[in-house]
This record gives structure tokens, sequence and C-alpha cells, in this order.
């Protein structure tokens, strides 16, 4: 059973669109919303919209729709310059390139969209990133227990040394603060 299973995710999925306008899965016999369409579309499932009179393929004009739908809902994506050219291209000599492009464009965002979250995911679990992250916070709690020693009740709050004391021990954090950016500073250089 879990072998039958897997090869039909490897297909894709048939969905028939009657005159009506509902959409029926025939994986899981039901009829669907171009909502559920959509999902499907995010987690990569494949599909194919046909319809259900004729057994025209209609995949195109459905994910159209969905696009159409989301738009409409105020999730614009597609500029309206990008929209005026796309449109200026209909007809021209250049329209047969179009699709490739795109469809090369997006395949090149998608890869340096995955890159870029195994980096960010990466950075904060223990690269680089993580230590400067790690650094930043200690600052800051530097500087709350700072802020905390002069008001009475404050998480850190002590009682107030002799001015002479408060002068060296704030030259002291400067100090060791500058040190600290001077090293953050070396390995961000480091990282470009």
């Amino acid at each position: 059973m879990a072998k039958s299973k897997a090869a039909n995710e490897s297909e894709p999925v048939i969905i028939k669109k009657y005159a009506n306008r509902r959409l029926y899965n025939t994986e899981t016999s039901s009829y669907i919303t171009l909502d559920l369409l959509s999902q499907m579309t995010r987690e990569g499932r494949e599909f194919v919209v046909v319809d259900a009179k004729s057994g025209e393929d209609i995949t195109h004009n459905v994910l159209t729709q969905i696009i159409m739908e989301e738009e409409q809902r105020g999730k614009n994506m597609l500029p309206v310059n990008f929209l005026r050219q796309l449109i200026a291209m209909y007809g021209d000599s250049m329209q047969s390139m179009v699709p490739q492009y795109l469809e090369a464009s997006m395949d090149a965002f998608r890869k340096n969209q995955q890159q870029f979250q195994e980096a960010m995911k990466g950075a904060f679990g223990g690269g680089p990133l993580a230590e400067i992250a790690k650094r930043n916070m200690q600052m800051f709690e530097a500087a709350a227990s700072a802020f905390g020693n002069g008001v009475p009740g404050m998480p850190g709050a002590t009682p107030s040394p002799t001015p002479a004391a408060t002068e060296e021990s704030k030259d002291d954090e400067i100090a060791v603060l500058k040190a600290q950016l001077a090293a953050l500073n070396a390995k961000i250089d480091k990282l470009s």
C-alpha cells in the first residue's frame, strides 16, 4: 500500500473542471476549491486540470485564475509595471522566448531563496553570525544592566558607587565595548 501511494505522489493528480465551475479531485474523489489547488501548488504537489466534458488540459487557465484571486485579495506580487511589460510582449517577436526566460528566472530565484534560508539557519545555528548575535546580546545585557544601576528597582540595579568609581567603570566598559566592536568588524571583514 505504501509503495503504491509513493508511486501516486510522483504522478500528477487529475482535477476535472465541470461546466458549473466545480473542481473534482479524482485522487480523493471529492470536490475541491481553488484555495486547495493553491495549497497543493505551494506544497509542490503536481496536478493537471482538465475540462470534464472535452478532456482539454486547462491547467494554465486555472493557475492564472488562482494568481488573479490572490492578487485581488491584496497579496500583490506582480507590480503594475511588470504586468504592463508582460502584456506588451504579447504579439512581439520575442513572445516565444518569454516563458522560458520567466521560468529560468523563477528557478534561479527559488534556488537563491533556498540558499539564503539555509545560510540564515546556519548563521543562527552556530556559525559566525551566531557569534555576532550572541555578542550583541551580551552588549545589550551589559547596557541594560548599566541602565538599571542608576534606577532603583530595575533588574541589575545595585547601590550607586562613588563618582570616581563610576567614571573608571564607564571608561572600562567603553574600552571593552570598543574592543568588541573592533573584533566584530574584523569578523565581518573576513566574511566579506
